[in-house]
């Protein structure tokens, strides 16, 4: 496509969470940081909230990365898990062998041990949770119930819950309150403003393997952020798009222009006879495209 136009070794605009992109510098260092001091100091319950988009999912595998040494952690992204499903999910985290004729007593108590075995080998366990605005209420209870498992000093399992602003309304539930009285931590993440945005575009240029500061134009950056707001997963796709456009004039720079049709793609792709890139681009290239 345009990587060699670009001199570039790899996509750096992927929408999808590849670690090796983050960016240790704006909110997502701070959350970072927050993150692991949280965790280190042993407690229960961290949240993290932010929009559609600003970047949560890269933020919990970065942290997972980042204290895998110390910790024994689950990913659970599916938010529509339930109770049962959570503690098996958490049980195969913890390489717990289990017949699958296994009541939900027995489970929990063979939880406990493997728990009680990490603290002895002075390993910790940690939960991520993605999407956690939409989980049961019953499941959110759960988990609670298991961060009830504690030694005299130290939680035996911490959960980090990570959601959009719609998770502050399922925490101020009555049903709920128990829970949220026990998250020490909190942090939102916001988009992106002007200057961190061009940071950022640059930022994932280089991890691409280009070293020019220059390939998009002020006024293509000043239609990134109209058209994104900041959001990362939106300044992703213009970029990616525009790219291909400027690619397909045989263009070297980006400009506001390539951004304008880029971001008129993204809201008619669908309903559109024709796509603008038709006439950029062979018919064999448009698999790799989507908003």
């Amino acid at each position: 496509m345009y990587l060699k136009h670009f001199s570039l070794t790899e996509l750096p605009f992927s929408i999808t969470p590849d670690t090796s992109f983050f960016m240790n510098r704006a909110g997502y260092q701070d959350a970072l940081n927050v993150l692991t001091v949280a965790l280190r100091s042993g407690e229960g319950f961290v949240k993290v909230i932010g929009e559609v988009g600003v970047g949560k999912t890269i933020l919990c595998r970065t942290l997972m990365k980042a204290i895998n040494k110390e910790f024994v952690t689950a990913y659970i992204h599916n938010p529509y898990i339930k109770p049962d499903s959570l503690l098996f999910a958490i049980a195969d985290a913890l390489g717990i062998k289990y017949k699958d004729s296994i009541s939900q007593h027995v489970l929990m108590k063979m939880i406990t041990l493997a728990l009680l075995d990490s603290h002895r080998k002075g390993k910790r366990v940690v939960v991520c949770l993605d999407e956690v605005q939409a989980m049961p209420v019953q499941t959110l209870e759960s988990l609670r119930l298991l961060t009830n498992l504690e030694t005299e000093k130290r939680k035996l399992i911490q959960v980090v819950l990570f959601g959009q602003p719609e998770l502050d309304a399922l925490l101020d539930l009555p049903s709920v309150r128990q829970l949220k009285q026990r998250i020490t931590f909190s942090y939102q993440l916001l988009p992106l403003n002007k200057l961190a945005m061009q940071a950022y575009i640059r930022h994932r240029l280089q991890i691409a393997g280009c070293h020019s500061s220059t390939i998009f134009t002020r006024r293509a950056y000043e239609s990134i952020y109209r058209n994104s707001n900041g959001i990362p997963r939106l300044i992703n796709i213009l970029c990616h798009k525009a790219l291909i456009s400027a690619y397909g004039e045989g263009r070297d720079k980006v400009t506001h222009k390539h951004i304008k049709l880029a971001a008129e793609d993204m809201e008619h792709t669908r309903s559109k006879r024709q796509s603008w890139l038709s006439s950029l681009v062979p018919e064999f290239m448009r698999w790799s495209i989507g908003s």
